[in-house]
């Protein structure tokens, strides 16, 4: 199954570079993968919505 970054709840907007961006601590292959968009399984992924993610930055 594949992963959609856009529903994962690490996924956040980065205010400072104004662009979204994977907040996990990523090891340099596995950034590689995410910044060349072949992270297909990421173990990392959970789904967020609206509320969890808005109840993380509180």
């Amino acid at each position: 199954m594949k992963t959609n970054c856009e529903y994962c709840m690490y996924y956040e907007y980065d205010e400072e570079y104004e662009c979204m961006t994977c907040t996990m601590d990523l090891d340099e292959d596995e950034m590689q993968r995410f910044l060349t968009d072949t992270f297909r399984e990421c173990p990392y992924f959970r789904m967020g919505d609206e509320y969890t993610i808005v109840r993380k930055q509180i």
